[in-house]
């Protein structure tokens, strides 16, 4: 009778992570949804305005040069906040879903921070292509960073939690 026990607590225990792994991975469909949304549909702040205003579609190929003029000519610090603070914001909970998904590892950080590098490029392109926003390489750097943020979270509370 107790070796009945025995298996029915560990088929319990084997069952939820993989319950956790699948509502850890509908969220970040969900998340991935919602950036995707916010980047390429939602609206044009920051937009190069296209054929009716200064520019049409504009990119920025050299690094650290829109931080910089955001940072220099912003007349106070909520444009650089809300700007170059948002770009990292936003992609902390990938960094924290796709850590989560992932066997903890060494190679986790460089799993996240490729990933997050992949997928800010992806919408970086997009937004080019398809809106009139300004595709810069610098919201790249500030997505990786947050991804690779998010993932440095997770891994210190996993931590802390051993």
């Amino acid at each position: 009778m107790r070796h009945l026990e025995i298996n029915s607590e560990k088929k319990k225990n084997t069952k939820r992570p993989a319950l956790t792994k699948q509502v850890i991975f509908l969220i970040l469909l969900f998340y991935l949804t919602i950036v995707l949304y916010v980047t390429l549909f939602a609206w044009n702040y920051g937009s190069s305005f296209g054929p009716v205003g200064p520019g049409g579609r504009n990119y920025n190929l050299t690094l650290f040069q829109s931080i910089y003029r955001i940072a220099v000519f912003s007349p106070d610090m909520r444009d650089p906040l809300r700007i170059l603070g948002g770009n990292v914001v936003m992609f902390m909970p990938f960094g924290v879903l796709v850590s989560l998904l992932l066997k903890q590892t060494k190679k986790t950080f460089w799993i996240v921070a490729g990933l997050s590098m992949l997928l800010s490029a992806f919408i970086e392109i997009n937004q080019f292509i398809f809106t009139y926003r300004v595709a810069n390489v610098d919201d790249v750097l500030l997505n990786t960073v947050g991804g690779v943020v998010g993932a440095c979270c997770i891994q210190f509370i996993l931590f802390l939690k051993k």
